[in-house]
């Protein structure tokens, strides 16, 4: 399998987030150049639900790669969700965009938020400032995250962050699978 990107771009200077791509990536093309941009998402800083933290990803994705004169990008968001018994839980997503307009969406990330966490933030923290506040620790979403403290190192946030940019990268990685219907028809000879 051939990767053919040289320039990638991350819409994010946060560097778990960079080096989770980069680990992703290298196994890829190890000589892949890696940029990371600052850009807004969009969405809250505190994105509720799948649909916005998704909206907040692809809007991270699309900026990078206009702002860069990169082959790819990728954009990373977290966020939380609500569930119905009152209950809330993490959610993360990747998307991958390139100047084709072709798009990759990968998630992950889904755990239980304890209910001290889930008042904070419903109060207008953020995940990691929540969590900051109740693990007494500083820079929890520059570091190992919500993740790396609730799960006691078991996987931290670049760990958790990985597998969605590799979903994410399925179009690129397996492009015969994607391949509109009506193409592979065609290819077909039918």
């Amino acid at each position: 399998m051939s990767f053919p990107f040289v320039r990638v771009a991350v819409g994010s200077r946060n560097p778990v987030k960079l080096a989770a791509v980069r680990a992703v990536l290298a196994r890829l093309q190890p000589a892949l150049e890696i940029e990371g941009v600052e850009v807004e998402s969009g969405v809250p800083d505190q994105p509720m639900g799948d649909e916005q933290t998704q909206r907040g990803a692809r809007n991270r994705a699309l900026a990078a790669l206009q702002q860069t004169g990169a082959e790819l990008a990728v954009g990373l968001e977290g966020g939380v969700v609500e569930l119905a018994d009152g209950r809330m839980r993490s959610c993360a997503w990747a998307v991958v965009v390139d100047r084709e307009g072709r798009e990759g969406l990968g998630g992950s990330l889904s755990m239980p938020l304890p209910d001290r966490v889930a008042a904070r933030i419903r109060a207008g923290d953020e995940l990691g400032h929540a969590m900051d506040a109740i693990a007494n620790v500083v820079g929890t979403k520059h570091g190992r995250g919500a993740v790396g403290i609730l799960t006691a190192g078991l996987i931290d946030r670049q760990g958790a962050y990985e597998p969605m940019v590799a979903y994410a990268l399925a179009p690129w990685l397996a492009p015969a699978f994607f391949m509109p219907a009506e193409r592979e028809d065609d290819q077909a000879g039918r």
